[in-house]
């Protein structure tokens, strides 16, 4: 069969031969219409279509990854290649600027709309009924009559007020006045939420509320920290005094009675009463009140000396006629007094009680004179011998803190003072000591060994040497039974005997 066979000059002639893409037309005068819609044809005649190109030579031919045969490089246009002729009906302008977005109308708030913006929230409120809250807040009708009369105006909240309390103001505003109920909507919410609105409607001049919510504080109990919200409040809004003046009376006394008045009389009735552990427990209620005193009212305000030193006299005094009276009551002969259980009952309570005035005065810097008073008792020092040792060494616990006292630095006597105090109460503590280590009734015995040493070394040396040699002896007879005060002593030696001879 024969075969045909196409040159390959013949088969680029082919390929040469294809139609050329259509030409572009040209864009109207207006940017914003599609080039290529029908609506936009330009009246200038066609240009005549081109002669086909001359066939590129096979050294610029390109092929394609993947193809085979070659392919040519694109048709370009002459029409392409010059702008200028392409849109010489057209006069280009720049894009005018988009014009802004129109405002967002403001929402039409219907008339009588009161705004209340809260200055620290960074909130508003509206409420519809401005008239019913204009006619109920003073400071409302201010702003309004400010701003023309109208019904419609912004009135600022300062201060750190609540969005809540600020709503539940003005729902009472919108209420009727029916006190029962807002006596219920108050107890419902409690005293922290009474004086939140109590302080919004201070901020609003709300007379309504602000007598309800005086009036339901006024009755019911506050804790320590509302107390204080309470004061903050008043005191800054003085001007309600007359409004608040039931519950000022809860906050500030009316009368002039004095403090320390109270507190002398309060100490009386703890002295006379007859109930023991009640009378402790009030000792103990009565020291935390003073404890509570400032410093600087301690000495002059809070306390009066005289009084409590009354009381001591008081109490010494009957101290004596109760020793007086079991004296009489025993025979003459009897060299050692027993006290029955009613006398002794007596004689621990009036113990007591100077050992709890005595320590009231010494942690106020007034007890120097009690050492005073407690060392010229010469009829109780005469009686310490020939009562039994289980009565006595009661009057020896009264040392022993005066002992403690004076050791420690808290009474500031003389020496004078101090040598009276161990001249009649360092013998009827060192007989006494063994009974008071069985039975210390809160008492520290070491704090009193301590005590009564370092008291001793504040007396002169030759004074120090007698009391020393005293204590010597009797502890060789009792041992235990007496105070150790080795320590004390070795000190005195020292400073008598060793520190001179080195010095000389």
């Amino acid at each position: 069969m024969p075969t045909t066979s196409t040159s390959p000059a013949a088969a680029h002639r082919r390929r040469s031969r294809r139609r050329p893409p259509p030409q572009r037309q040209p864009w109207c005068c207006s940017f914003g219409l599609d080039p290529l819609s029908s609506t936009c044809r330009s009246p200038v005649p066609a240009p005549p279509r081109a002669k086909p190109a001359a066939t590129a030579p096979l050294s610029r031919r390109i092929r394609s990854p993947g193809r085979v045969s070659p392919i040519d490089e694109p048709y370009t246009d002459a029409a392409s290649t010059c702008p200028s002729a392409r849109l010489s009906s057209v006069s280009e302008y720049p894009l005018p600027p988009l014009p802004p977005p129109p405002p967002a109308p403001a929402p039409e708030r219907p008339k009588g709309t009161l705004r209340l913006r809260l200055v620290a929230k960074g909130l508003i409120l509206e409420v519809d009924e401005a008239e019913r809250v204009r006619r109920e807040s003073k400071v409302v009708d201010r702003v309004l009559r400010g701003g023309g009369g109208g019904s419609c105006g912004e009135v600022a909240v300062e201060g750190k007020v609540e969005v809540w309390a600020v709503r539940e103001v003005v729902e009472m505003m919108l209420q009727e006045d029916d006190e029962v109920n807002a006596m219920r909507r108050l107890a419902r919410g409690g005293v922290e939420r009474a004086i939140s609105l109590l302080e919004v409607s201070f901020a609003l001049i709300f007379d309504r509320g602000i007598n309800s919510c005086l009036k339901y504080l006024e009755a019911v109990p506050w804790n320590e920290p509302e107390e204080e919200k309470i004061k903050s409040l008043l005191s800054q809004h003085s001007s309600n005094e007359a409004a608040s003046r039931d519950l000022l009376a809860r906050l500030q006394p009316q009368n002039s009675t004095s403090s320390s008045e109270l507190v002398f009389e309060l100490i009386e009735c703890i002295t006379k009463g007859t109930n023991n552990n009640a009378r402790k427990e009030l000792r103990t209620l009565v020291d935390s009140i003073l404890s509570r005193t400032p410093i600087h009212v301690k000495r002059d305000k809070e306390l009066d000396k005289t009084s409590v030193y009354r009381i001591c006299h008081s109490c010494l005094n009957c101290l004596v006629e109760l020793f007086e009276e079991a004296s009489d009551l025993s025979p003459t002969d009897q060299t050692t007094i027993s006290v029955g259980k009613g006398p002794l009952e007596k004689i621990y309570k009036q113990v007591e009680d100077l050992n709890w005035l005595l320590q009231i005065l010494i942690d106020r810097q007034m007890g120097e004179e009690f050492v005073d008073l407690w060392a010229n008792q010469k009829t109780l020092a005469a009686m310490h011998k020939r009562v039994s040792p289980m009565v006595r060494y009661e009057l020896s616990r009264i040392s022993a803190t005066v002992f403690i006292a004076m050791g420690s630095g808290k009474l500031h006597c003389t020496g004078e003072k101090r040598l009276g105090m161990f001249q009649a109460w360092f013998g009827p503590m060192l007989v006494d000591f063994g009974w008071l280590r069985r039975c210390p009734k809160g008492l520290n015995m070491t704090m009193l060994e301590e005590g009564i040493g370092q008291s001793l070394l504040t007396l002169a040396l030759m004074q120090q040497q007698t009391l020393f040699m005293d204590w010597f002896e009797a502890f060789g007879r009792q041992g235990r039974e007496c105070p150790n005060l080795m320590s004390s002593f070795q000190t005195w030696w020292r400073r008598s005997f060793v520190r001179p001879l080195v010095s000389s």
